[in-house]
């Protein structure tokens, strides 16, 4: 029986998916895998039984991925599972932005008690006044799981919509609307929009053309246009608070949303704060309990990998016999040298199939033959072997 520990509460309608033949709970001791929301791993140490981990959600800054990518240890996410969530949350964000609705309840709450309080807020709304977002240009930074969906609903509204990311899918071009205008580069977003939405991921590379991290600084600020607004639902660090908090002061940033509050942005004029609600829906919660579930029993009963942080994606259909899963570095003649030691053992290779991301490396191989300890002890061996598992 497989044992898969949680280390957060996870919706019952992924931990069904375990069915009967695992043993599924949080006091469960040296798992096969780990299911985890939000608690923070980079100090735990990890039994020799430990095969995966999978995140509820899109972001891995609590899991130590190198360690375990050391360790053969495979690591998921759940992409695009809360991503309606957010989507949902931006554009609620963009338009209080637009709109005083937070002033104008805090105004109706503090004259609560007022009896004429009725015919008051006909004279006191103007102090509420917005504007409105059809006919405004939204340019997005990141076209993914997130930025796509949103650009879309953008368009339904009225929009003008901006889009830049050039590393996006054919998949996710196809769902895109043709109305979505593509932007060559960030730059362009920072001169033509109205409202600037970040969907990126954190990278800190000295690049300009690669790096993320402080993306919105005060050069960028100074390609914008006055009173823009900024949407950061991504990552905190994508904005240089120093350089923000000076452009909310001189008006040029109209507003700030974000779902990052820090010790600096919670209390800045201009900013409107929001508690990293993005996924906090029963909808994102669910989807993302049952795709990491998915995701480790494909794992655990197959060795197909989808949406792992560490190492590639690879699958291949398993029926009769047994599949070694051999997690080892990307490095020249690997394939030859497990071919050649399975055929110094009299073992046939049935089917293979290999993949690469960085410097690890996944291989399958499907065999109809029986696979001694003394074998995968042999394959273990190998210089640049990390881990081999059987399944069968």
């Amino acid at each position: 029986m497989k044992k898969i520990q949680l280390l957060n509460k996870i919706a019952k309608c992924g931990t069904n998916i375990f069915g009967s033949v695992y043993n599924v709970g949080e006091s469960v001791e040296n798992p096969d895998a780990i299911m985890v929301r939000s608690a923070v791993m980079h100090d735990m140490e990890f039994g020799a039984n430990l095969k995966a981990i999978a995140r509820a959600g899109a972001g891995v800054n609590n899991i130590p991925l190198d360690k375990c990518a050391e360790a053969g240890i495979v690591v998921f996410n759940t992409p695009g599972a809360n991503a309606n969530g957010v989507k949902e949350l931006v554009l609620c964000g963009m338009l209080l932005a637009c709109r005083d609705v937070v002033g104008g309840i805090e105004w109706v709450r503090e004259n609560a008690d007022d009896e004429t309080i009725a015919k008051r807020v006909e004279k006191e709304k103007s102090k509420f006044a917005g504007t409105e977002v059809a006919g405004k240009t939204l340019g997005i930074i990141g076209l993914g799981a997130i930025g796509g969906p949103l650009a879309n609903a953008a368009v339904a509204l009225g929009m003008d919509v901006l889009g830049c990311d050039p590393y996006m899918s054919v998949d996710a071009a196809w769902k895109l609307s043709r109305s979505v205008h593509k932007a060559d580069t960030r730059e362009e977003i920072f001169a033509k929009a109205d409202f600037i939405s970040l969907h990126t991921p954190l990278i800190d590379n000295a690049d300009p053309k690669v790096g993320t991290k402080h993306m919105i600084n005060k050069e960028t600020l100074a390609m914008m246009k006055d009173g823009v607004v900024i949407l950061n639902f991504a990552r905190d660090a994508l904005v240089n608070d120093d350089d923000l908090e000076e452009a909310l002061k001189s008006g040029k940033v109209r507003k700030y949303v974000t779902d990052f509050p820090n010790a600096r942005t919670a209390g800045m004029e201009g900013v409107i704060a929001i508690p990293h609600l993005g996924a906090s829906t029963e909808e994102s919660e669910d989807n993302c309990a049952v795709m990491a579930a998915e995701e480790l029993v494909a794992f655990l009963e197959t060795g197909n990998i989808k949406n792992s942080v560490n190492y590639p994606s690879v699958e291949m259909p398993h029926h009769d016999g047994i599949r070694l899963v051999i997690l080892h570095r990307n490095i020249p003649n690997m394939l030859s040298h497990i071919s050649s030691t399975l055929a110094d053992n009299n073992i046939n290779i049935e089917n293979l199939t290999n993949r690469s991301k960085g410097d690890y490396a996944v291989t399958l191989v499907d065999v109809l033959s029986e696979v001694t300890e003394t074998t995968i002890g042999s394959i273990q061996s190998m210089e640049g072997i990390i881990r081999v598992l059987k399944i069968d």
